[in-house]
């Protein structure tokens, strides 16, 4: 089963991406050239048609440049261009951009924050790529990586020059109110370093940590930038955007950064190598997720004569639908519960989740042969995992028939390890129900990036909970 989640990408530009996205007219800029000019208007691409709203008539304001940003976001950009860097992961041979994000220079130290998912691939291998930097004046340099936060998706990096000390994270940061303008900074697309206007509309409470809603443009380039208050407080640092909606983003909270920043090593080289680090991470979050899974018993949900466990809360959503037509000779309802967010760890892997699924099958027509065929198929047709993922190991199953204090199940566990995590397993636990001939309930739990003495636990308070009849 698919763990769902929200349509969210982190606002990074990897190097395939960015080459889909440029337009034909004005082609993304190679690893060695010099940035784009600095530009905090959006123009349109010459030769390109004039855009209308519809219904509207043409004017003779179209193709025109669009009308510029608020005086207040002039003087933001103007006071801060220096200070606004862009980060990119280079392929070490050949010294290619695999991918890009943003960065701003904390005071006038030679420190950067950034986003951790900017700075994964240096981070997690450093064998085959590096980190540089790039300036609003296209100086460059290299980095080296100090500190990552991968929970907060937060890095600090140090470069060769300093800053002039306009992005500052005091010990007392900015208190932010429900609508308060604020101002996003970054180099969208790889195009040049821009800002963007929005609003504060308060804390996420849906991810598993907390995030702050950007009603504003973030797009992919500018993770890792800056989004400040019209007094140039910082508020947060670009992340994420929704992709099924209009101007729904989100900053990982400006009290993270400065947690991190005072992690950073004073008086010992930090490691070439950070996949211990990022290991050590995961543990912790895993803990504390299934910890909280666990910490009350289950909310139960009734499915035909059984009772199926379930987890509503702010970060694991539930949503339900069926299959009911008059022409079928069989219904199915299906309960899905997902949490909405996961971990970022590199750009083909995503962990650190739960997900619970219930399918309650009934005949309406079907004879007890071919309704057993029917929940037999789809039982087998439950996908596990292969053997030739680059992150995980085959799948190791074991197969039961159980019975817990209501309910007679056939069970299978599968377990996976991460070939890099040391410590961290994918565990998937199925179970059919086997005491009627005329309906059938399937369930699983699938609980990513646990340590193993967890993932046995989780899975075994499912299996408990599943039921029949009333739950005293």
């Amino acid at each position: 089963m698919k763990l769902t989640r929200l349509a969210t990408v982190l606002t990074m530009t990897w190097g395939c991406a960015q080459a889909l996205a440029a337009p034909p007219t004005a082609p993304a800029p190679s690893a060695t050239s010099v940035p784009p000019t600095p530009s905090i208007v959006q123009r349109p691409i010459p030769g390109s048609p004039p855009q209308i709203q519809p219904g509207q008539p043409p004017s003779a304001e179209a193709g025109q440049p669009l009308p510029p940003p608020s005086s207040a976001a002039q003087k933001l950009y103007s006071s801060a261009k220096a200070d606004l860097l862009q980060v990119r992961s280079l392929l070490k041979s050949g010294r290619t951009q695999s991918s890009v994000g943003s960065g701003f220079l904390v005071g006038n130290s030679n420190l950067v924050v950034t986003n951790y998912h900017v700075v994964s691939q240096f981070a997690l291998d450093p064998d085959n790529y590096v980190g540089e930097w790039v300036d609003t004046g296209g100086q460059r340099g290299n980095v080296e990586l100090l500190a990552v936060d991968v929970l907060h998706d937060l890095a600090v990096v140090r470069v060769n020059r300093n800053g002039t000390g306009v992005f500052k994270v005091p010990e007392q940061l900015a208190r932010l109110s429900q609508g308060q303008y604020l101002y996003s900074l970054g180099n969208p697309l790889d195009l040049g370093f821009a800002i963007s206007e929005g609003s504060y509309n308060g804390v996420i409470t849906r991810s598993f940590y907390d995030q702050l809603m950007f009603t504003g443009p973030i797009n992919s380039g500018m993770s890792g930038g800056p989004s400040v208050t019209v007094d140039g407080d910082i508020a947060g640092v670009n992340v994420s955007k929704r992709l099924d909606g209009e101007l729904v983003s989100f900053l990982v909270p400006a009290r993270f950064a400065q947690e991190l920043l005072k992690k950073v090593p004073q008086d010992k080289a930090p490691p070439r190598n950070f996949t211990s680090v990022v290991v050590e991470q995961l543990l912790q979050h895993q803990k504390a997720m299934v910890d909280q899974l666990l910490a009350t018993p289950m909310t139960m949900k009734p499915m035909g004569p059984y009772m199926v466990p379930v987890r509503e809360s702010e970060q694991m959503r539930c949503w339900g639908r069926s299959n009911v037509k008059a022409n079928k000779p069989y219904t199915v309802d299906i309960t899905s519960c997902s949490m909405e967010s996961a971990i970022f760890v590199s750009g083909t892997l995503q962990t650190g989740a739960i997900g619970i699924r219930h399918q309650f099958m009934r005949s309406t027509g079907l004879d007890p042969l071919r309704f057993a065929q029917l929940s037999s198929a789809s039982f087998q047709n439950e996908n596990f995992g292969g053997n030739k993922d680059a992150h995980l190991t085959g799948p190791q199953c074991t197969e039961m028939f159980v019975k817990n204090q209501t309910l007679p199940l056939r069970a299978v566990l599968c377990v996976r390890a991460y070939r890099k995590f040391t410590g961290l397993y994918d565990f998937a636990l199925l179970t059919a129900s086997t005491d009627e001939s005329m309906m059938n309930l399937q369930s699983r739990m699938d609980a990513r990036g646990v340590s193993y003495d967890n993932g046995m636990r989780a899975t075994q308070a499912f299996l408990q909970a599943l039921a029949r009849g009333a739950v005293k």
